[in-house]
């Protein structure tokens, strides 16, 4: 009887214990499979069994996270947590500000979304490494609060879309790898006078799905810019343009096109799409011409500005005169200016000839030479001469109208013109007479005789004959012979008319 008491009495006792064994097995095997995928959810940081912790360095590397462990030190300086499977950065992935963070490594993680506040918290990030993820796209002012951020690599993502804004604020950057990805645009934001970030200096856009380039914008960077910028193995359309893109940056010795030039590859038009070396275009297929970079052309009186493009940025430069006379500055007629370059002038024809500007640095030394050519006439010598040739066309056309306004729009002096009543007088008798016209003041008051009309009559002079007198009106006869009449063409004349005719036209007429 007793012993069925004890069963009764302790059953229900057996029926709680297994119901509790139920309930605790489920989570601790749900505990065990979390503490095995390497984190406990929420848990701050261990630097015994899941980080690694020196110093200012703490190293999350491969231990299968997947979320950044809670509790970071405040003077921590580098968090790698690469190759782990953190596949969302959150906001509030750090709770506290980690002013000393400088580098951030998230690369290998299947990283495929990014908050637009996961980097509020460390705005001291020089160094932020988001490669080998899942990402898809870069919103808008993603990255605006990293300000001292100097390195961003973001190669072999998933990235199609790249909102125009969302390199915005990063002033600071210096390098930007965006290869092996599927971007189809190329950023001439980045790079474009106003708007570019002012301390790029490397953008890598390799790899991609870029399918046409800004050629002239390209073509117009300066070279430091384009010694580090990288578009090689895109299906980019082959064209000589592009070819003299290329040929003269290998001219240049520039590395983005000399360290990949077999990589710089373009599509052949048809259907197969054939690729081919983009520097080999001058040898076959399009038989582009081939490039030479040529010197500077001026004339005289120009001033010219050399400029000395190197490779790379913020150099020291001096230049050498042709006969390698160095620049000082005393001499006035080549000048330094301020961001390297020579301004010369104005300029003569002894200023032909090659300058040599010396460019170095702690890591660089660089020689460039620019040729000069100065032709001896000046920059407007074709406008003058234009203007010559017109306003003698103008002369001559105003002349060719004189002319016919002389002979066709001046009155009519003809006897046979109406209103004329001048009778016609024998051709003859007018080479042996004049008519002089007597003014009023010279004739005495008896001897004026006035016409019809109130005009003073006309007086006709005889003129002396030569052989009367043997010297009239400046003018000898000294063979002192009759008049000889002669023929000619059916009609008479005389020599004496030519001498009377003569005599009128001498600048002093003797009149009687």
């Amino acid at each position: 009887m007793r012993g069925l008491q004890w069963i009764s009495h302790h059953a229900p006792v057996a029926a709680l214990r297994g119901r509790c064994l139920i309930t605790i097995l489920p989570l601790t095997l749900l505990l065990a499979s979390v503490r095995v995928s390497g984190q406990l959810i929420g848990s701050p940081l261990d630097c015994q069994k899941t980080c690694v912790c020196a110093s200012n360095i703490i190293s999350c590397s491969r231990m299968n996270l997947t979320h950044v462990p809670l509790a970071l030190p405040r003077y921590t300086a580098v968090l790698d947590l690469s190759f782990n499977s953190i596949s969302r950065l959150q906001a509030e992935w750090t709770p506290i500000k980690l002013m000393r963070l400088h580098s951030l490594l998230l690369s290998s993680n299947g990283l495929n979304f990014l908050s637009s506040e996961a980097f509020v918290h460390v705005t001291r990030l020089r160094y932020l490494d988001l490669s080998s993820n899942s990402l898809r796209q870069l919103d808008e002012y993603i990255f605006e609060p990293l300000e001292y951020l100097e390195v961003l690599l973001l190669y072999n993502n998933r990235i199609s879309q790249i909102d125009r804004s969302a390199f915005s604020g990063l002033v600071s950057l210096q390098r930007l790898y965006l290869s092996q990805n599927q971007i189809s645009r190329f950023p001439l934001e980045l790079v474009k006078e106003r708007g570019r970030l002012e301390s790029l200096r490397l953008l890598d856009v390799s790899s991609n799905r870029i399918k046409s380039l800004p050629l002239q914008e390209l073509q117009i960077l300066p070279a430091w810019l384009k010694n580090g910028l990288y578009f090689h193995n895109n299906p980019l359309p082959c064209s000589c343009e592009l070819y003299d893109v290329l040929a003269r940056w290998r001219l240049r010795e520039l590395s983005s096109a000399t360290d990949f030039s077999s990589s710089h590859t373009c599509v052949l038009p048809g259907a197969q799409k054939e690729r081919m070396t983009t520097l080999d275009l001058d040898k076959a297929y399009l038989n582009c011409s081939e490039v030479r970079i040529m010197g500077e052309k001026a004339y005289l009186d120009q001033f010219l500005v050399l400029d000395c493009d190197t490779r790379q940025r913020d150099m020291k430069k001096s230049w050498e005169l042709p006969g390698n006379v160095p620049v000082t500055p005393e001499y006035k007629m080549a000048i330094v200016r301020p961001d390297g370059g020579l301004q010369i002038g104005p300029l003569k024809v002894d200023d032909s000839g090659v300058y040599t500007c010396f460019a170095t640095s702690d890591s660089l030394n660089e020689t460039l030479y620019v040729t000069v050519v100065v032709f001896n006439s000046t920059s407007s010598g074709g406008l003058e001469n234009l203007k010559t040739a017109y306003t003698t066309l103008v002369a001559c056309l105003v002349s060719v109208v004189m002319v016919l306004i002389y002979l066709y729009l001046t009155p009519c002096r003809c006897p046979c013109c109406p209103d004329q009543d001048l009778e016609k007088t024998d051709p003859a008798d007018s080479l042996h007479s004049s008519t002089v016209s007597i003014s009023q003041a010279h004739e005495e008051p008896g001897q004026q005789e006035r016409v019809e009309g109130g005009g003073f009559p006309y007086r006709q002079v005889p003129f002396l004959q030569p052989k009367d007198q043997l010297e009239q009106n400046g003018r000898l006869n000294p063979i002192g012979e009759e008049d000889e009449e002669w023929q000619g063409d059916g009609r008479e004349r005389r020599r004496s008319d030519a001498e009377s005719v003569s005599s009128v036209c001498s600048d002093t007429p003797m009149v009687v």
